[in-house]
């Protein structure tokens, strides 16, 4: 009976930590007093930004409309393979730092990418914008951080649309998974890579104003009508 109560309990959702006019508010905050400035100087020359974030590319099939004159039957993948790509958007150039990996996307990934942005021996300040996941805000990465000198700036919770290499992972889903079948893990992989490392040539010019600095916040009334 005690157990039955425990799982009774356990089923109720938490309140929220924030109203909706709260989360707004300190959307709005962090854009106009913490992001901007940081991004200002960027564009004037006086330092760097990147937006860091993890995109988990899974194997699998994605809806969409093909025509054919008979019926093919393709073997799809199980969705258990998955390829990862911890990247850092330089917001100004424009450029992508990243590494990639079949396995678990950890500390020692997000240490590896910290030692890769600071071997380009920028001149200024170095910000990295990101979220609050557990292998980005520990204190293994927050002391690397800090003794290659690059500030951590986190982002408010449940905050996507203030981290701009989200939009370049849609980009990336579109432009190799729509559509796509890869008869292999490996073709898959490489046709990540391949289209990663288009992104200063032949994607340049879409991306350049898709990677805008417009950062989209809501109001309350938009969040209780969604």
């Amino acid at each position: 009976m005690l157990g039955l109560k425990w799982r009774c309990l356990a089923a109720i959702p938490l309140p929220p930590k924030k109203t909706v006019e709260e989360h707004v508010a300190t959307q709005q905050e962090f854009r106009d007093q913490q992001l901007e400035p940081v991004l200002e100087a960027a564009r004037n020359g006086q330092g760097h930004v990147f937006f860091v974030d993890a995109a988990h590319f899974v194997m699998g099939a994605f809806l969409c409309c093909v025509w054919s004159r008979v019926r093919l039957f393709l073997r799809g993948g199980s969705g258990r393979k998955r390829y990862s790509v911890l990247g850092a958007w330089n917001a100004v150039t424009n450029e992508l730092v990243r590494v990639t990996t079949s396995g678990t996307v950890s500390k020692d990934t997000m240490c590896e990418l910290l030692q890769k942005i600071a071997a380009l021996e920028l001149g200024g300040p170095v910000t990295l914008v990101l979220d609050n996941a557990r292998y980005q805000r520990c204190q293994v990465v927050m002391e690397l951080a800090s003794s290659l000198n690059l500030t951590l700036l986190f982002l408010p919770s449940y905050s996507p649309n203030l981290n701009l290499i989200e939009r370049l992972w849609k980009f990336i889903k579109k432009q190799v998974l729509y559509g796509k079948h890869y008869a292999t893990f490996d073709e898959f992989m490489t046709a990540i890579d391949g289209c990663l490392d288009k992104i200063p040539q032949e994607h340049r010019e879409s991306l350049k104003t898709l990677m805008t600095h417009n950062f989209q916040v809501f109001d309350p009334a938009s969040f209780l009508a969604a």
